[in-house]
């Protein structure tokens, strides 16, 4: 599927007789939130393509990932960083999007070592499965709060970020330390964090403080791969079954 890229072309073509042409993302005075909403939803949808390719390759090539479990989270964290600022800095060009699909490509082959733990438990299908539905429950449920209530969410921004950074050096030292308390209350912060994250992001799209979708659909979908990803690690770690 495609994301609808018509109002932003419809746009473009209007404004192009009097002015400079814009190209698809690209901030446009005026753009309504609803159609923003729309478009990140449907380029949310897409990005799933490449995750799921990634996630499969993933689960091929995850010895590699696990023989080399620091220098993987480095090189994996450094090229999504840098993909991140290139998207945001070709936003309003067709090559963001490109980069967000090579960067969900590249999340997904990351993810791959972990599914690929996950279904050598017993029930290990069903964890996959309720992961993926909390999150859904999540995602959902954010987006009702962030659509039905008043009150502006974006006071929380910088907060979220410093707790997105302390966190982000808690798992780095909890790769030596390896603990495992420790990286259940990590795993647990972490979806606090980032469904914080997300209900932050999904109300300023509706309420026109995001007036593009392809940054929108980045901060959206690292949100809900980060959620899924520590769901499904809590759930292997209290409810996994060994074979």
């Amino acid at each position: 599927m495609q994301p609808d890229l018509q109002p932003i072309r419809s746009n473009e073509q209007t404004i192009s007789r009097g002015g400079p042409r814009y190209a698809p993302g690209m901030e446009l005075p005026g753009v309504d939130s609803q159609r923003v909403l729309r478009n990140t939803y449907l380029l949310l949808a897409l990005t799933m393509v490449p995750t799921v390719i990634g996630a499969y390759i993933g689960m091929a090539t995850g010895a590699v990932i696990l023989q080399h479990p620091m220098a993987a989270t480095l090189l994996m964290l450094g090229a999504v960083i840098g993909l991140q600022f290139a998207v945001i800095k070709n936003r309003n060009s067709s090559l963001g999007v490109v980069l967000l699909l090579l960067m969900t490509g590249i999340l997904g082959w990351w993810l791959g070592p972990l599914l690929s733990m996950a279904l050598t438990l017993a029930n290990g299908g069903q964890l996959i499965a309720y992961a993926a539905a909390g999150t859904g429950i999540v995602f959902f449920g954010m987006g009702a709060i962030a659509t039905t209530t008043k009150r502006d969410f974006s006071f929380m921004g910088k907060f979220l970020f410093v707790g997105m950074i302390a966190l982000l050096v808690a798992m780095l030292a909890n790769m030596f330390l390896q603990i495992p308390a420790l990286a259940l209350t990590i795993s647990t912060l972490v979806i606090v964090v980032f469904s914080l994250f997300l209900l932050h992001d999904l109300s300023r799209i509706i309420r026109g403080g995001e007036t593009n979708y392809i940054v929108a659909t980045t901060g959206v979908y690292m949100s809900l791969f980060n959620i899924f990803a520590n769901l499904l690690s809590i759930l292997m770690l209290l409810s996994g079954n060994r074979r």
